[in-house]
């Protein structure tokens, strides 16, 4: 998790990826929308494998709940 820092100074204190401007949410946007981990390289340079499996597990830690309510609609 060393891979992600959220600093209030940097991208108005959102997680991102360390030293990169780069949010998570963006990074989970793109994976959401189909792009492979190749294609984001590949797009992104300067993007580590890395970099998106910590965006990832930092997603799952988030979703982690004791319980879930639905709210009504």
């Amino acid at each position: 998790m060393n891979r992600i820092t959220a600093d209030p100074n940097i991208c108005h204190g959102k997680p991102c990826i360390h030293g990169l401007r780069y949010l998570v949410q963006t990074v989970l946007e793109w994976l959401a929308g189909g792009m492979s981990i190749a294609e984001i390289l590949e797009d992104y340079p300067d993007l580590e494998s890395d970099d998106i499996y910590a965006a990832l597990a930092y997603a799952a830690r988030l979703a982690q709940t004791n319980r879930m309510e639905l709210l009504a609609a």
